[in-house]
């Protein structure tokens, strides 16, 4: 797929508050720092699309942006960062999960996960919850490029290994750096393939 367009549209405080459309949307979502701006900015080949800080936890509305007036990507805030107060974690909470369960048009949930890290206690519940509700994933390990080859490829296989403990079968796996732009083509295809199907035939 080649990106001819890509412009932020709308942050939304709910998802009632989301632009009615009846275009695909990709989410993407992860842990604080995991590098979801970065990737966001390589897939689209627009380096200040999605806005990357040094601070963790910047992110705190549903960001909207469409691609080639065809489709959005959709940036969700980052979960689990312990400097927030009890009271921003909970209105996050509900407003992550009142997107994920409640958009129709989003057509998967990209969940992106640390490459150099094991399997972390709130990722694999978050997972679960995922799993429990119905909810189209995919994994997208990140940072590859602060890895050797062989290392990238032990951790990653040892982190599917870990969920094949549990499930019966992975959702799609995609391995990717925003340095190299590894990744890059396969989660495009991915989602070109998604866009062919009726918006309906995918919720």
């Amino acid at each position: 797929m080649i990106i001819n367009t890509a412009r932020f549209l709308i942050s939304s405080p709910a998802v009632g508050k989301c632009p009615d459309t009846s275009l695909h949307e990709y989410a993407f979502i992860g842990r604080s720092n995991v590098g979801k701006s970065s990737l966001i900015n390589m897939l689209t080949g627009r380096k200040d699309l999605a806005m990357t800080s040094s601070t963790p936890g910047k992110t705190m509305l549903i960001n909207h942006f469409l691609i080639n007036d065809q489709w959005y990507i959709v940036d969700l805030p980052g979960y689990g960062y312990a400097r927030r107060s009890k009271s921003d974690r909970e209105k996050l909470e509900k407003m992550i999960k009142g997107y994920i369960l409640n958009r129709k048009q989003m057509t998967n949930l990209f969940l992106l996960i640390d490459s150099r890290h094991s399997p972390q206690k709130i990722d694999i519940e978050f997972m679960e919850w995922l799993g429990e509700n119905g909810v189209p994933f995919s994994i997208v390990f990140t940072k590859l490029d602060k890895l050797s080859s062989n290392a990238a490829k032990k951790l990653t296989a040892d982190y599917c290994s870990f969920l094949l403990e549990r499930w019966e079968e992975l959702p799609p796996v995609f391995r990717t750096s925003s340095e190299d732009r590894r990744g890059r083509e396969a989660i495009l295809d991915y989602i070109e393939e998604m866009n062919k199907l009726p918006l309906e035939d995918t919720v």
